[in-house]
Order: structure tokens, then C-alpha cells, then sequence
């Protein structure tokens, strides 16, 4: 079996030192919340304890009273007693792990939502070097993974500390000599645990970097997009193998864990059997023999059973808390990202938008670039005015169209909506003002209905098919078997391209935004295909502020204005008419 690909060192040094650094008081923060069911939850436990210790001493009384003397009342009511403590504690133990469960099950809910929400308010530069089965495996494989430690753990370490003390207690009562004997058990015990709850933690954290690369390759072979490229490039095989490797890696890893504890469990396994056999010893030396009741020593070596089993647990919880660290780093990571683009502390109002887009002396690099995608730019889009830009490929033509619908924020200068500028506006308020069709159209998995409505939640049907008529698909939905509730397809491939740029178009129409930034959204069609969505597209930017970004200069001839950028600066505005006379870079372009 292939060992773990080992990452370099300094990437295991900076994932244990994250490790350390994760602080258990945050971790105990999660469960702040619920103060009152953990407190409900500890009060059932300490009563279980309480209740079950009663126990030994009711063998320790059949045993020495009862029996010899034939006592048979006597007898009754301890049986009776032992079968009424054994009823109550299964009661309180129901109990707890209702109320232990549905706190830890509210707690990873928690979890998982706030990463989730704070990951949607990324900017696309995080989703643009981040894989994105790493996204998913840290929120379903991490935080999957820490679900026992969050629903277990404190209930865990409450149960098994108050058996604990409150055995101690009533072993020192049966017999302070005895109860020596059995801390001989403690050092190495703890010992052990420390050793495995380090290889725990280091096999944990590879072990998710395994299950990330994992992820990674499913979302890059299974998906609708990758299984048509491998089949076209006949790289299945390769792919299969890439993926088989990581398999066995993880496998390997999980074996290894696995073992760590098996290992622990069977030295602890040997060292808590020895303990009775010296317990039995020491009783019947010469110097304590007579000293003990047979009772006392049943119920002695009952007891010292029954704190073992506490005793492991506590021991189990260290090694589960050390080992779910590295999960919690990776997740603390995530959460711990600053927001690059989030709402303004005091966001201005807009109220009756009119549409007036200004661009002034906009300057934007992308995250590693070595030069400007747009230096110092000045442009202006009148109210209801049509703005294109065209440009050779790299020239910022999209990286503009972004900006104004802030999906980057600008390094300089400033973009307005009516005279305010773009990061004074609520990021809801400026999507519903600014809509954005691109040449990459993206539908959801589900109904052509649900579709459209993920643009406007409370559109009635009416609404959704008068929308779908002016961007020219009704049509083509309504001759479909299921009409509206046609399922798209993954990504829409149930739908061509035109169709699917169509949809989109209906889309942002039950939006009603007043800006348009519309992405070079017919570039990659067919001339049929093309000048249909061109006539939706007219349609949809009729009355409405609009930034053009074109490829085919064709698109563009109506626009009320014209500019010509050239790496990210421009160089040329005006009509076509006028951008044709001047015989500049346009014209070249024209030609």
C-alpha cells in the first residue's frame, strides 16, 4: 500500500502550529448559547452518578447480611433496590443524551451555516484560487469529522468526572488501602493517552488533506463539464488512477489512525485487568487477611470496574479534543477571513434611482499582478444611455463591467450610482440596482420556474411568464413535456447556449435593475442564436443605463458611445460613426 504523499515541512509546521493556537475557550464559546440545557444535562448526569453508586453497596449488604443469614425480606428489597437504581439511571441517561444531542446537533447547525454565510461574502478572488472541493471538504468532511467531540465531549467529560469522583469517594469509604492500589493505574495511563492523542492530531490533519484532494477530484471528473472534456481527451484512465492513488493514501491514513487507538485500548486493556488480580493479592495477604469482608471486596472490585470505565473515557475525550484540533484550525481558518468586500458600517439610501453611472480615475490590479488591469480610468453613462467598450482581449473591457457591479473593490478612485459611490450602498441594494448578463451563463439544478425565480423569491407565475416572453424563451419552454417545471440539467444543459443566455436575460428582467452591465453576452453563439438574444438583450436594455462589453464589434454600432481601451487605459471614446472617421485604434479594430 503507497504511503501518504508527506506535504513539505513547512506546511506540517504551519498546520500544528495552527493547531496549538486554536484556543479551547473558543471552542467552548460555540456551546455559550446553551448555558441552561448543559447545565440540566450536567444536573442528570451528577444524579445518574449519585444513584448508581448505591450499586455496590446493596451487593456488599446481599452479600454479607443477607445471604448468610437467610434473610428474605432483606433480600427482596435489595433486589428490589438494585432493579429500581438500574431503571432510573437508564431513565436519566435517555435524558441526557436527548438533551446532550440535540445541544451538540444545534452547535455544528451553527457551525456550518456561519461558515457557510461567510464564505458567501468572499470575493471572487478567494473562489478564484481556492479549489472547490477544498470549499466543500472543509465544510462537510471537517466539520462532519468534529461531530462527536461538539455533541459528545462536554456531556462526556461532565458524565465521566462526576463517576469518577463520586466512585473515588466511595471506594476510599470501603477501603483507603485498597483505593491506593488502584492509582497505581493513572500515570501510565495518561502517558499512553498524551502519545496517541499527538499521532492522533498529525494523522487527522493529513488525513483531511487527503479527503480535500479527494473531493478535488471528483468536482474536476464527475461534473457534467469535466466528464465531456476526459472523454473527448481519453484521460479517464488517468484519472481513475489519480484517484485510486488518493483512495488507497486515505485508506492507509485511516488504518494507521485506527491503530494508534487500537494499540492504547489494548495496553490499557492489560494494565486495567492487572489491577483486580492485585486487588485479589493484597486481600489476601497475612497482614490484611480478616480485615475484609467478602462483601466489601465484590463491592470494592466492582467499583474500582466501574471507575476504569470513566477513567478511559476522560482519557478518550483528551485524545478525541488533541485530535479534532487540527479540524477545528482548518475551520477557524475559514472563518477567520477577512471579508474584502462587505457592507458599509452606515450605508446611504438611494430611494428613486435614476441610473447616472460615473467612472473616475478608476485604478484596479488584480491580487499577484504585476501591472494595472485598469489604470486611471474616467468614463460616464448618462441615465438611460448605452456605454460599450470594446478592446483586445486582456485590454480590462470585463474587469471594468465588474467593478460597477463591485464584485471586485477598486484600488483607486471611485464608481457612482446617481452621485453615490458604489461603497456607501448595501451590497443587496446595489445587486438589485445593477444586473449582470455574461457570456458564462450559470443555472441552477432544478426547474426553469425555480430558475427564474431565484432572481425575484415572491414572482408569481404571470410575472415569471411575462418575463420569459420578452426575453424570448416562452416559446421554447412552453413546448417542453413539463413546461415551467422542466429541470435544467447540471448547469443548464438540458438548454443550448442561446437558450440558456435567454433564460438568463428573463431572469434579470423580473430583477428590474436599472444598470446593466451585459458580458460579452453573445460572443460565443451561432449568428441565428446570436441575433435572437440580441433582440431579447435590445428589449431588456430599453430605458435602462447600460454598460456593453463587446467582442464582435457588430453588437456595438447602435451604442450612444463607444470606448476603446487599450491595457486597461482608454484611449478613445465616441460614436462609431465618429470612432470610424478618426481612423484610430478602432478603426484597426473595424477593419
Amino acid at each position: 500500500m503507497p504511503r501518504p504523499v508527506e506535504p513539505p515541512p513547512e506546511t506540517r509546521a504551519r498546520e500544528a502550529e495552527e493547531a496549538r493556537r486554536v484556543s479551547l475557550r473558543r471552542i467552548a464559546r460555540l456551546f455559550g448559547p446553551h448555558r441552561g440545557p448543559l447545565a440540566v444535562v450536567v444536573a442528570v448526569i451528577a444524579a445518574s452518578s449519585v444513584v448508581g453508586l448505591a450499586s455496590p453497596f446493596l451487593l456488599r449488604a446481599v452479600i454479607d447480611d443477607a445471604l448468610p443469614h437467610r434473610d428474605v425480606p432483606l433480600l427482596a428489597m435489595l433486589a428490589a433496590g438494585m432493579i429500581g437504581v438500574a431503571a432510573v439511571t437508564s431513565v436519566l441517561g435517555v435524558v441526557q443524551t436527548w438533551i446532550s444531542t440535540g445541544v451538540g446537533q444545534r452547535v455544528m447547525h451553527r457551525l456550518r451555516t456561519d461558515v457557510f454565510a461567510h464564505l458567501q461574502r468572499q470575493s471572487l478572488g478567494f473562489f478564484t484560487r481556492t479549489r472547490t472541493g477544498e470549499v466543500q471538504s472543509r465544510i462537510t468532511n471537517d466539520i462532519g469529522g468534529m461531530q462527536t467531540v461538539v455533541t459528545s465531549t462536554a456531556t462526556s467529560i461532565a458524565a465521566n468526572l462526576t463517576t469518577v469522583v463520586a466512585t473515588a469517594v466511595a471506594m476510599v469509604a470501603l477501603s483507603w488501602q485498597l483505593s491506593l492500589i488502584t492509582l497505581v493505574v493513572l500515570p501510565p495511563a495518561v502517558l499512553i493517552s498524551r502519545r496517541v492523542a499527538r499521532l492522533r492530531r498529525e494523522l487527522t490533519a493529513a488525513r483531511q488533506r487527503e479527503l480535500a484532494d479527494l473531493n478535488v477530484t471528483i468536482e474536476e471528473g464527475l461534473s457534467v463539464d469535466a466528464a465531456a472534456l476526459h472523454r473527448t481527451l481519453g484521460t479517464g484512465p488517468a484519472l481513475v488512477e489519480r484517484f485510486t492513488s488518493s483512495s488507497l493514501r486515505l485508506t492507509d491514513l485511516e488504518i494507521r489512525s485506527q491503530l494508534a487507538g487500537r494499540w492504547r485500548m489494548a495496553t490499557m486493556s492489560v494494565v486495567f485487568a492487572a489491577i483486580p488480580a492485585v486487588i485479589y493479592l493484597g486481600a489476601g495477604l497475612p497482614w490484611t487477611l480478616g480485615e475484609l469482608s467478602i462483601g466489601t471486596l465484590v463491592a470494592f472490585t466492582a467499583l474500582q470496574g466501574s471507575i476504569f470505565r470513566p477513567l478511559s473515557g476522560l482519557l478518550d475525550v483528551g485524545v478525541q479534543v488533541a485530535s479534532s484540533l487540527a479540524l477545528f484550525s482548518r475551520i477557524f481558518e475559514y472563518q477567520d477571513l477577512t471579508v474584502d468586500i462587505a457592507d458599509p458600517e452606515h450605508p446611504v439610501e438611494l430611494g428613486d434611482v435614476r441610473g447616472d453611472v460615473a467612472i473616475d480615475g478608476v485604478t484596479f490590479t488584480h491580487p499577484g499582478g504585476d501591472r494595472p488591469a485598469l489604470d486611471d480610468v474616467d468614463l460616464a453613462i448618462p441615465a438611460g444611455t448605452t456605454l460599450a467598450l470594446v478592446g483586445e482581449t486582456g485590454s480590462g473591457k470585463t474587469t471594468l463591467g465588474a467593478l460597477v457591479a463591485r464584485l471586485h473593490d477598486l484600488d483607486a478612485g471611485r464608481i457612482t450610482i446617481d452621485g453615490v459611490d458604489l461603497r456607501d450602498l448595501r451590497l443587496a441594494d446595489l445587486a438589485g440596482v445593477v444586473g449582470v448578463v455574461s457570456q458564462e451563463t450559470y443555472l441552477l439544478h432544478t426547474t426553469v420556474r425555480e430558475n427564474l425565480r431565484a432572481a425575484k423569491p415572491d414572482a408569481t407565475d404571470a410575472e415569471i411568464e411575462a418575463a420569459a416572453r420578452a426575453a424570448r424563451i416562452h416559446e421554447v419552454v412552453a413546448d417542453l413535456p413539463d413546461g415551467y417545471d422542466t429541470m435544467v440539467g447540471a448547469r443548464g444543459h438540458r438548454f443550448s447556449g442561446g437558450e440558456k443566455q435567454r433564460i438568463a436575460i428573463a431572469r434579470t428582467l423580473l430583477r428590474d435593475p436599472r444598470v446593466l452591465v451585459l458580458d460579452e453576452a453573445t460572443s460565443a453563439l451561432d449568428t441565428e442564436t446570436e441575433r435572437a438574444v440580441q433582440l431579447a438583450l435590445d428589449d431588456l436594455a430599453r430605458h435602462r443605463t447600460t454598460l456593453t462589453i463587446a467582442h464582435r464589434l457588430s453588437t456595438v454600432r447602435h451604442a450612444d458611445r463607444i470606448a476603446v481601451l487599450d491595457h486597461g487605459r482608454v484611449v478613445e471614446t465616441g460614436t462609431h460613426a465618429e470612432l470610424v472617421d478618426r481612423e484610430g485604434r478602432y478603426a484597426a479594430l473595424a477593419a
